[in-house]
């Protein structure tokens, strides 16, 4: 029980709507998560493709030959390997549809340079490492760039990684949808909160017969001491902050000793200050507390904790 009421006086301090917005930033955060894992596992297959000539000519004509061909032919490589032709001896060869491999096959051609990247997609990394091969040896075979140059693997081995689920993208985006989630969560709830405590607290007053104005202050307020010295000292009374919930007796007695400290009035009766909890829709507890106040003490402020 008393670890019980430790909890509610700390969830009480930080305030219900940024516990809320805790909450529901982590149950977003969780849900973005849990998104993420469930993709498909995917591998990145990547091998390098280099133009070299087919035979070096001594007067040198050959290499402006070769240097035509490579400008002129070289970029009909990126269409080239999405030919049905290409990915159905692909897909033949690891047992996949041509469909899949041309929505993951990619060919980059770098600039001012003989060399060409090709990357595949596949469900594992084998996969992925034969299908990259297989095109590969498919453009090879085509000899697009003869009889000037030949298309050479820099390496039989292709390199293989790990591309989705990517684990720090997903990261990256359930914390900033926690966050984003969490403070919008945290923001209505205050203004929705606060709309709905006024009118619980106004509700009260109405039900114990108090008509005058009072101001219905919040204890999280840094200048909360400074507002209820003021009001007391206006009022010229001893001040008596009463707690309408049992569990709030310790603070309002700790808020009383402070007020009295400050120094006290010299008119008859108490100027009353009701300590109750913030967040209801209703304060029935508080309209009962106020309803038998003495007719000597007068309410000077309302304070939600």
């Amino acid at each position: 029980m008393n670890a019980l009421a430790a909890v509610r006086r700390v969830l009480g301090r930080i305030g219900r709507p940024t516990v809320e917005g805790v909450g529901v930033g982590v149950l977003v955060g969780a849900l973005v998560l849990v998104a993420g894992a469930g993709q498909d596992d995917q591998y990145e297959g990547r091998v390098g493709l280099l133009v070299v000539p087919a035979a070096a000519k001594a007067d040198g004509t050959g290499e402006v030959a070769y240097g035509e061909v490579v400008a002129l032919a070289l970029p009909a490589l990126v269409e080239l390997a999405r030919t049905p032709s290409v990915l159905q001896a692909a897909a033949t060869a690891t047992g996949t549809s041509t469909e899949d491999l041309a929505a993951h096959v990619a060919v980059e051609l770098v600039p001012a340079s003989g060399l060409t990247r090709l990357s595949l997609r596949g469900s594992s990394a084998d996969q992925a490492a034969a299908a990259v091969l297989a095109v590969a040896k498919e453009l090879m075979r085509a000899d697009l760039l003869a009889p000037a140059g030949t298309l050479r693997l820099l390496d039989e081995r292709p390199d293989v990684t790990r591309v989705a689920p990517d684990w720090a993208l997903i990261w990256g985006m359930a914390l900033v949808a926690a966050v984003v989630a969490g403070v919008a969560t945290a923001a209505l709830r205050s203004l929705r909160g606060t709309g709905a405590d006024t009118r619980a607290v106004r509700a009260a007053l109405a039900g114990a017969g108090v008509h005058h104005r009072v101001a219905t202050l919040r204890e999280a307020d840094p200048a909360l001491h400074e507002r209820l010295l003021a009001l007391c000292t206006a009022a010229a009374r001893p001040a008596q902050v009463v707690a309408v919930a049992p569990d709030l007796g310790k603070r309002a007695r700790s808020m009383t000793r402070r007020l009295a400290e400050a120094g006290q009035g010299t008119a008859e009766g108490a100027a009353v200050v009701a300590m109750t909890h913030g967040g209801r829709r209703r304060q029935d507890e508080l309209a009962t507390v106020l309803s038998v106040l003495p007719t000597s003490s007068t309410l000077v402020a309302v304070v939600l904790a």
